[in-house]
């Protein structure tokens, strides 16, 4: 398969903010190793134009979302530098092409992971600090008519992220039962709780540092990771503002213009 090809079709999707059709319909792209070469391809080419890696997304977190895509683990992308906003912040809607947005919780390392086979334990002592965030998904297939293959290839989805101001020691926040509730234009949309994400998210983040170590990048000092959603995702229109809030946390928002 041509993986340089099927790379370039999504990186010109999202320049000229036009879907495409699924990879997996148009090139029969069926093998999740093979998406990741795609994903791959595509984080070099744009390390080569100057943009600088920050963390990793995990994706595919609620085990509702595996079931209806057949598989058993999460998926990850890379975040970058250029797409990270605060608490409060507008973002243009416009250079987006369907997005949504989605509420989790997520850690800044402390510490590099790597052992392959490092401990809940382990993991917990190289997190310097927790955030509520809110991630921005985006995806170059039309309709977000997606398989698995589908978002791997396009960097699992990952468009954006905003961080809350309220960094918190892992101690103080329950990862278990803390809730969730999203707000947009001052109604509620979405709710969940900790343990939607695989239980818990430090269980998606040991599943990311351990996957990262075996492909050959792993989790570094300073890391972000945005460990997976704890409700439905929700879309987004230029004029909503969203408000976030995970117990143990401060509220968060932020307002999508033109």
């Amino acid at each position: 398969m041509d993986i340089a090809e099927m790379a370039q079709s999504l990186r010109r999707a999202r320049a000229d903010r036009i879907p495409i059709g699924p990879l997996s319909e148009t090139y029969g792209l069926a093998d999740p190793r093979v998406a990741y070469d795609i994903q791959a391809h595509n984080t070099q080419y744009e390390k080569q134009m100057g943009r600088r890696v920050v963390g990793c997304k995990i994706g595919l977190t609620s085990p509702a979302v595996q079931k209806q895509l057949g598989v058993d683990e999460p998926d990850f992308g890379v975040l970058w530098g250029d797409q990270g906003y605060r608490d409060g912040d507008q973002i243009s809607a416009g250079q987006y092409i369907q997005p949504r947005v989605e509420a989790e919780i997520a850690f800044v390392m402390k510490h590099g992971i790597e052992d392959p086979n490092t401990d809940l334990e382990s993991l917990a002592a190289g997190i310097d600090y927790a955030v509520a965030a809110i991630e921005i998904v985006d995806s170059a297939v039309a309709d977000w008519r997606i398989a698995l293959v589908d978002t791997i290839a396009d960097n699992a989805s990952a468009a954006g992220f905003v961080l809350g101001e309220d960094p918190q020691p892992l101690a103080a926040i329950d990862l278990i039962d803390a809730t969730m509730a999203m707000s947009k234009n001052g109604s509620q949309v979405s709710e969940g709780i900790a343990h939607a994400c695989m239980g818990n998210p430090l269980n998606a983040t040991l599943w990311l540092a351990r996957t990262m170590v075996d492909v050959g990048q792993p989790l570094q000092v300073g890391d972000i990771v945005l460990s997976g959603a704890l409700g439905p995702m929700v879309d987004v229109a230029a004029g909503d503002k969203f408000e976030v809030q995970i117990q143990g946390f401060k509220s968060l928002s932020v307002k999508f213009v033109e």
